[in-house]
Formats: C-alpha cells, structure tokens, sequence
C-alpha cells in the first residue's frame, strides 16, 4: 500500500511543525493577556446542533455521518459549539463571558491552494447578556493589534466598517428590502470590476441611480477623521445610521485609548463580512504587501449568539485568524522563520561510549534549568555526531571527553559563529539561556 495522505489535509516537518507551535503559543498567550479563558468543545456534535445555524454552502461541506441510531457531524467552526455551550452553561458563567478557543474544524471543501478540509481556527469571544459594552468592540481591535505585532509577521493594517451604519444608508436610499443581498455584493467589492458589481445591482432591481450613489458612497476614502467628516456631513435622518456612525467614532476613539497607533486602523465602508449574522462592527485584516492573501483575521458583532437554543439574548464581538491557512500562505512565500527541527537548544557528545554517564547526569541538570536539551546517545564516529548536529541546526554542541571529565569542565560550541570555549556547569547555564 502507497502511504498517502487525504488532499485538504497538513502535515509538517517537524521543523515546520515547531513554527506552527510557536504561532499558536503566541496567540495563545496574547488571548490570556486580555483576560479570555480558555474553552474546549469537542470536534464531534450531534448533527442537529452544528447544523441548527446552517445553510446553502455550509450544508453541503459539513461531514456528517450515523454511528448506530445518532446523527453526528464534525464541528465546521468554533461558534455554533460556542453557541451551544453558552446556551448550556449560562447559568453557571460569569458575564461578560471572554473565552477563546484554537482548535481543528473539519469542511468537506474542494481541496486546492488555501483551502483545507482540516484547519486550526483561533477565536476569541465577549458575550453578555442582554447588552454588550461597545468598548468590547474596540477591545476586539486591540487584541488584532497586539496578536498580529507579537508574530513579528509583516506590516498590517485593520480595517474596520458598522453594519448598522450601512443598513441605515441603505434604508436612506430606500432599498432596505434588499439590504442582505446588497451587503453580500458589497464584500465582494474587491475582487470584482465595478461595472460587475453595477450590473448585478441591476438585476436585483434596484434603480441605477441609486446603484451609483452606493457605489460612490462605498468608495469615500481618506483618514478615519476625514471620512467620519464626510459621513457626517450625509445628515441622514436615520436611527440606524446615527447609531452606527456613533458606535464607529466610539470604538475608533477607544482603540486609541488602549494603546492602538492611528495608522494600525482604517476605515472601509467596503467591509461588511458578507453573514447577515453581524449587526455592528466589522472588521477585517490584511497584510500591506500581500493583499493576495486576502483577510487573515476577521470578525464583527452580533446581537443574538445563541437564538436558536435559547430565548435569553446574548450579544457579543468576536473574531477568528485562520492559522493553517495563513502558515500556508507565509511559508509558501518565504516569510516564516523556520530553523532546525528540534526544539533543544544543545545537543550533548561524547568523545566515546566511555562517557555516556556524565552526559546523561549533565542532560538532567539542564533540563532541571528549563534548558531543552538531549544527547548523541548512538554509536558511531566523532565525524558522523558532528554531522548529525549540523543537519538539525542545534545552537550549541557541548562536547565531553577525557579532558572535560578530568577537569570537571564543558566544551562549548556556538553552532552559529563556531565559537568554542571550557566553561563549568554555571557558565554553560548562563551562555546557553
């Protein structure tokens, strides 16, 4: 049998495997920063659940099958579960509820290039109950910021819209019948010609003068002040308009108040995430120099998480960074830092056999220093250990002999300048840390 792997699936090289680690280490960490606990749910639910949320493409990708009498899926995202489990457990949580979650969901997609059936999703979110801070919202941004800063990954930029202030101008051109459909074409703005986007307007039905005032309205550009002038200066007469220019400048001005640098944010009245699920703010990133990744974090508000099991309202913000997708589309363009496949910062030798015990004592008293470390523990010649060191990239060798065992010393080799020193178990410790 050919060993093989199913297309849509990732598998790495462990040296591969250990960036991806990190990654997850590192929004791991920023999550808990901003106070988000984490959760766990399981990858299997009953199929009722996952697919009590679903429907046109979703329905068909989700893998759904029957063991004995019960109908299970496998999780498509992370937010129905959390939909769920809120709905279960409310009374038992503390609101604002902040939890986060980085787990594998499954779609039965049509493998090509970014598009996995297995990938890591990495969600924060805030639910409340009954009403929700819109200073969360602008919390949201922060976390976007600090995240994408600490991966040390190229320039970005935030951009961020108000589905309310966009429902309200559709309502001011009177076409607020067509406001789900109209929303979707519009995040779709980008990646097809204006006249297109006229066109399918058209064949909505919708008058063409209006169909233009749309599209200019969607093309205002300038600095988030300059803009919020310009919208300000529509004087629409609107609910929904006012609150959703308010809820916009609020969370703009709040981000600042947290630490965001101006320019890490810009508004885009293209952005409106295409799911009717969002009501307010929306948010979308993208890398500076390499738009063709499209949006690798993406998020917004919405008013009811959990309305299909429950009564009880419970609005909340959230987003999710698509990470086996983004490493792909880092790797694949040289923008990763990817060293050797261990994570031992030394790799032991022994000049012979003969001193395998020493080795193995010093291994132990690194490890107990928090230092990742191993030992050569093969059988062969000085030449091949050196080799072995050099294929997996270890920063430093320690090597022992007769004349380290002798001298209770260590023979230290910085891998990277070639460097190499006799230092006691104090100085080891310290070079290598």
């Amino acid at each position: 049998m050919a060993a093989r792997t199913l297309q849509g699936f990732m598998e790495l090289l462990p040296e591969e495997q250990i960036v991806m680690e990190q990654m997850k280490a590192v929004i791991a960490h920023t999550y808990r920063l901003f106070g988000f606990a984490p959760l766990d749910t399981p990858v299997l639910e009953l199929a009722e659940v996952l697919l009590s949320k679903s429907g046109g493409e979703t329905e068909k990708q989700i893998y759904e099958f029957k063991k004995g009498d019960t109908d299970l899926a496998l999780r498509f995202d992370l937010t129905v579960p959390l939909a769920k489990y809120v709905a279960l457990y409310n009374n038992n949580l503390s609101f604002p509820f902040k939890r986060y979650q980085i787990g594998k969901v499954y779609r039965g997609e049509r493998p090509q290039k970014g598009r996995f059936r297995e990938f890591y999703q990495c969600d924060i979110d805030i639910i409340d109950r009954d009403e929700l801070n819109i200073v969360y919202d602008a919390e949201v941004l922060a976390v976007i910021y600090t995240v994408f800063s600490r991966l040390e990954l190229p320039a970005f930029k935030i951009y961020i819209n108000n589905r309310r202030l966009m429902s309200g101008f559709l309502e001011s051109l009177e076409i607020a019948d067509k406001t789900t459909d109209v929303l979707r074409l519009v995040d779709k703005i980008k990646k097809i010609p204006e006249e297109a986007f006229l066109g399918e307007l058209n064949e909505m039905g919708l008058p063409a003068d209006k169909n233009r005032r749309l599209l200019d309205f969607i093309k205002i550009k300038g600095s988030n002040r300059e803009i919020i002038a310009k919208l300000e200066d529509f004087k629409i007469d609107n609910l929904n308009w006012q609150n959703g220019l308010a809820e916009l400048k609020t969370v703009i001005a709040q981000a600042q108040n947290l630490g965001l640098p101006a320019e890490a944010i810009q508004i885009d009245l293209s952005i409106t995430r295409g799911l009717d699920y969002y009501t307010g703010t929306v948010y979308e990133t993208f890398f500076d120099d390499y738009p063709q990744f499209g949006s690798v974090c993406s998020g917004g508000r919405y008013d009811n998480l959990c309305g299909t099991f429950t009564d009880k309202k419970f609005p909340g913000v959230g987003i999710s960074i698509g990470l086996t997708r983004l490493f792909d589309q880092l790797r694949a363009n040289g923008l990763l830092k990817i060293a050797g496949p261990t994570p031992n910062r030394a790799l032991i030798i022994t000049q012979s056999p003969d001193f395998a015990e020493p080795a193995l004592r010093l291994v132990g008293q690194l490890r107990q220093h928090d230092i990742a470390a191993d030992v050569m523990l093969r059988d062969c010649k000085f030449k091949k250990k050196m080799e072995y060191a050099n294929k997996i990239k270890i920063p430093y060798l320690i090597i022992i002999g007769e004349d380290e065992v002798a001298n209770h010393t260590y023979t230290l080799k910085n891998m990277a300048t070639g460097e190499q020193t006799s230092v006691d178990l104090a100085a080891l410790v310290s070079a290598i840390k």
